[in-house]
């Protein structure tokens, strides 16, 4: 049986492509089972230093598959859907704590838990064709894995009322000027652009980049003070990592840093 998600290593950068073409890469239970089995391994795994995420087809994900939460009734079964929701939050959170980038190298449509996936990520490139939305109120859903707690503190409780209450799927472009997405790109240059945004943070120091974004997101919500706090603390532990060295040396000698594996002094 072939697997609903791919992983494929381009060097220090992990490409992981929902494989649900079909069923335009809906979330079920092996495509969330399989992410999660990446995530396990990104988690401890230092030669990857920058993941992204795409989509085959012209979707990049539909939301959840509804056959995986409906009863033998064939109406929604409240326990099975509750429980599949906390999975997938529980492994969309473990993506978004990798201590490395990860990048929404959107396809296509980007709907529900699609945009929950997208929400997840720590960078987004577009295509121009995509389109990202809610949709949980057009079938009297509510989201269960980002799409109202996230969304809001990404775009703001303003326009992520008005993602939600119309269901809208909105042009990519309009998602750039909102802040849900990065860059967009013409969608024959889309993993081509991807790749070159992936290289070049696969290039920066490890160690930088990690606290960089565990400050970021563990900041966000405290008060300044604490905020600063947590920034101080990670400059004091990245002052002990060989980067730091490497990249002054760099700067000496008027040369481009080299942080791979083995160059750190």
């Amino acid at each position: 049986m072939t697997s609903p998600i791919r992983r494929e290593d381009k060097g220090p950068v992990a490409w992981l492509t929902l494989d649900r073409p079909a069923h335009k890469n809906a979330l079920n239970r092996e495509l969330v089972g399989g992410l999660e089995t990446f995530v396990a391994d990104l988690e401890c795994n230092d030669d990857i230093r920058v993941v992204v995420v795409t989509g085959t087809g012209d979707a990049f994900c539909a939301g959840a598959d509804l056959r995986e939460v409906l009863g033998p009734d064939g109406k929604i079964d409240p326990p099975r859907l509750l429980a599949f929701e906390r999975w997938a939050s529980a492994v969309f959170e473990r993506l978004a704590a990798l201590p490395k980038p990860v990048i929404a190298a959107v396809n296509g449509t980007a709907l529900a838990g699609g945009l929950e996936l997208v929400l997840h990520c720590d960078l987004a490139v577009a295509a121009e064709h995509a389109r990202l939305g809610d949709g949980h109120l057009t079938y009297g859903l509510l989201p269960g894995a980002g799409g109202a707690a996230r969304l809001a503190r990404v775009i703001g409780p303003t326009r992520a009322k008005y993602l939600a209450f119309t269901a809208a799927l909105l042009p990519a472009a309009e998602c750039r000027h909102m802040g849900l997405v990065n860059e967009v790109v013409p969608g024959d240059q889309l993993a081509e652009r991807a790749a070159e945004l992936a290289g070049e943070l696969a290039e920066r120091s490890p160690s930088a980049l990690r606290l960089f974004k565990q400050v970021i997101d563990d900041g966000l919500e405290q008060p300044l003070t604490t905020a600063l706090r947590l920034e101080h603390l990670a400059t004091a532990e990245h002052l002990h990592s060989g980067d730091v060295d490497e990249g002054l040396a760099a700067f000496a000698a008027k040369r481009k840093p080299d942080f791979s594996k083995g160059a750190r002094r």
